[in-house]
C-alpha cells in the first residue's frame, strides 16, 4: 500500500463525515466559455451517477456548493438553476444516489461576497442547516485551487479532481489527487470496506 493510499484509508469515512461537492467540472460536464443555463444542457460526467450512489453509501451528508455567477450577470435566474439542480436530483436518486442539499451564490466574482468560493458562507449555511456536520470530518471535491482554499480554510480534507499539474503546485491545498469523481468514490470505498 503506498503512502497515499495509507492517508486515504486512515480517514475511516463513515456517517459521521460530510462530503461537499462542487458542480461543473465534478458533476457535471463544463461548458467551454459558457455557462449550463438549462436542464438541457446540463449532462453528467460519465460515471457519477454510480460515484455518487457509492458515496451515499459511506457519507451522513452529502450537499453541492457551486458559484454560479451566470444568474449575477443575467444570462439565467435562480428558477432556472432550480429546474438544473431538479433535473440533477432525480437522476442521481433513479441511481441509488443522494444529494441532500444544494447551495449556490449567484454573485459576481467581483463582488466578493461571502457565499462565493473560495469564501465559507455556503458551508456556515450548510453548517446551520446541518448542526451535525463537523468540518475536520468533512472532505471537499472540486476540480479548482478555489475549492481547495475553501476546503482549507475549513480544516477539510481536500480531494482536486482533474488537471495533475495544476494540483501538484498547491501541495498544502490538495490532499489528493483523482481524474473523476468515480475513481476516487470507488477507491474510498474500497479503503473504507478495508478500514
Amino acid at each position: 500500500m503506498n503512502e497515499l493510499s495509507m492517508k486515504l484509508a486512515n480517514l475511516k469515512i463513515n456517517k459521521d463525515w460530510t462530503l461537499f461537492l462542487d458542480r461543473d467540472g465534478v458533476i457535471n460536464n463544463r461548458l467551454l466559455g459558457a455557462y449550463v443555463v438549462s436542464p438541457d444542457e446540463f449532462t453528467f460526467i460519465e460515471g457519477v451517477p454510480e460515484a455518487i450512489s457509492l458515496l451515499s453509501k459511506m457519507f451522513g451528508i452529502i450537499v453541492v456548493v457551486t458559484n454560479q455567477q451566470g444568474i449575477g450577470k443575467g444570462l439565467m435566474t435562480a428558477e432556472d438553476l432550480n429546474a438544473i439542480h431538479l433535473k440533477m436530483l432525480n437522476e442521481l436518486s433513479n441511481n441509488g444516489g443522494r444529494i441532500d442539499r444544494v447551495y449556490h451564490s449567484p454573485y459576481l466574482e467581483s463582488s466578493g461576497h461571502f457565499t462565493r468560493k473560495p469564501a465559507i458562507g455556503m458551508a456556515l449555511k450548510a453548517k446551520k442547516d446541518f448542526q451535525e456536520i463537523k468540518f475536520t470530518k468533512s472532505v471537499m471535491v472540486g476540480d479548482s485551487i478555489s475549492d481547495m482554499i475553501f476546503g482549507k480554510r475549513l480544516k477539510m480534507c481536500t480531494v482536486f479532481i482533474g488537471d495533475v499539474g495544476i494540483a501538484r503546485r498547491k501541495p498544502l491545498l490538495v490532499d489528493f489527487i483523482y481524474p473523476d469523481l468515480l475513481t476516487f468514490a470507488r477507491e474510498i470505498s474500497l479503503k473504507s470496506s478495508d478500514a
